[in-house]
């Protein structure tokens, strides 16, 4: 997880902007292909969200970050393995904080991707 913060330079306040700037525009080039998009969206929203413990806030910034951001291990713009990379660290990291992701958060994430389709 040091790596990630190290690549994705994340400070407290910089990951959410960073994220937050990029999230949407980075799921929207990858959502049909993603099989947990509806996990991933309710982890963007978990991250937001003032109760969660910081911990958790920091491994999904992390993360969020990393799919963000353009430069990482696997060029996104290789087809096929561009975004395998950012997908394993995402499910990781996703699966490591599952406990905190709420069920409001899920449903909001379920509701935000029902919006995105029509």
């Amino acid at each position: 997880m040091a790596e990630i913060r190290r690549r994705a330079k994340v400070e407290d306040g910089d990951a959410e902007v960073r994220v937050k700037r990029g999230f949407w525009p980075a799921l929207k080039r990858v959502a049909r292909n993603v099989p947990f998009a509806s996990d991933l969206v309710a982890a963007y929203y978990c991250a937001l969200d003032p109760k969660t413990p910081r911990s958790v806030k920091l491994v999904l910034y992390g993360a969020l970050a990393y799919f963000v951001l353009p430069f990482d291990a696997v060029p996104d713009i290789i087809p096929l393995l561009g975004y395998g990379d950012d997908m394993a660290l995402l499910a990781a990291a996703i699966t490591g904080v599952a406990t905190s992701i709420t069920d409001d958060h899920r449903r909001r994430a379920h509701e935000t991707l029902s919006e995105m389709d029509n």
